[in-house]
């Protein structure tokens, strides 16, 4: 289990390892633009192809699902350190698992 302290810093706890059992998602508060910049950026390292149509999450077709999933896929893909979900301060690290339907944000042990 992770928890934030009041600088926003996550700390392990129970000795777990830095990003185990964390998921990379967008701030609720993250503008379109952000989120756009975000699912660009992200799209340019990660396979994105699950957010085309016809893909597992596609639907619903919205920019904070889409960015949610993308991120999360950087975020692993880069290590799963707290600065790879940096994404200019409009990304915050989940310990709940946000998988819908069959749109799965999968960790990778």
């Amino acid at each position: 289990m992770l928890f934030f302290n009041s600088g926003g810093t996550i700390k392990p706890v129970n000795g777990q390892a830095p990003g185990q059992g964390a998921w990379c998602i967008p701030k609720p508060s993250s503008s379109e633009e952000a989120l756009i910049n975000n699912i660009n950026y992200a799209c340019g390292i990660v396979d994105c192809s699950s957010i085309q149509p016809g893909g597992s999450c596609f639907e619903p077709n919205t920019s904070i699902n889409h960015a949610s999933l993308v991120m999360n896929l950087y975020y692993q893909h880069s290590g799963r350190n707290p600065w790879n979900c940096d994404f200019a301060k409009s990304g915050i690290l989940a310990v709940i698992d946000p998988s819908y339907g069959d749109c799965k944000f999968q960790y990778n042990t």
